[in-house]
């Protein structure tokens, strides 16, 4: 390709990152298998890969952080109940991303509950669940198997793994037929120039990006319906087959 005839995002990854898209040996994307372009970060001196099927950008795997030093940077986090703040970011997301969808049950699970379950606590106290947590570092306790859930939130938790359809697959067993999967997690916005300048893409733990045509390929792959995002942060899903039960003016896209 001559100069004059790369694209203007081309031209950013260049200017910003000295790598031209597909200057690098392909490497499929590891959730839909689609073509990918590199991309570096110069500031955090590490590698990552755009998809253009799925929009997933995820780094590459050898500039993943050790598990100890993931342990490091979670023990950092200083949440709690006590904290009207942190409560209130948690009362967003409830209103927004499961209250209006979920059913009368109150069974539920807290997928990567993190160090302190302030999600898991807030519906047990204010709105009546039984919960169960479960974290890969702090409540490693596979709690959930042999159960079925009304609800299951997984906040801050899917940009840190490396096979996010894995987990969905997951997800969609522990569901009951009318229950919902509500996740939490900032989106990127498909613009090289903030990605290298997000806040988001600087914790050195978080290693998957995503839009919601992430999520809804998400759902499709793993027997999913993508009912609602905000397009901002937060994806709320059911079982498709249960979706498709749906009278038409119950369903909501």
């Amino acid at each position: 390709m001559c100069p004059q005839q790369i694209k203007s995002q081309d031209r950013i990854i260049i200017q910003m990152t000295g790598i031209r898209k597909g200057a690098i040996m392909k490497s499929p994307c590891l959730l839909c298998g689609g073509q990918t372009n590199p991309l570096h970060h110069p500031g955090l001196k590490a590698d990552y890969r755009v998809c253009g099927k799925c929009d997933l950008i995820f780094k590459e795997a050898a500039d993943l952080i050790s598990s100890d030093e993931e342990m490091r940077i979670y023990n950092c986090h200083q949440n709690s109940i006590q904290d009207p703040r942190y409560v209130d970011f948690f009362e967003r997301f409830l209103n927004d991303a499961v209250f209006p969808y979920v059913n009368q049950g109150k069974r539920g699970l807290d997928f990567g509950s993190g160090p302190s379950p302030v999600l898991a606590q807030l519906l047990e106290r204010d709105y009546g669940y039984s919960m169960d947590i479960y974290d890969l570092f702090y409540a490693p306790e596979k709690v959930y198997e042999g159960k079925k859930y009304d609800l299951i939130t997984s906040t801050e938790v899917v940009e840190h793994l490396r096979d996010p359809k894995a987990y969905f697959r997951l997800f969609r067993t522990l569901l009951k037929s009318d229950g919902i999967l509500a996740v939490m997690t900032l989106f990127h916005r498909n613009d090289t120039i903030h990605f290298l300048n997000w806040h988001y893409a600087r914790d050195r733990s978080h290693i998957s990006f995503f839009t919601p045509k992430t999520m809804q390929y998400l759902a499709e792959q793993t027997g999913l319906k993508m009912i609602h995002t905000n397009h901002e942060r937060y994806t709320t899903f059911m079982l498709d087959e249960a979706w498709q039960k749906m009278p038409e003016s119950n369903q909501k896209p």
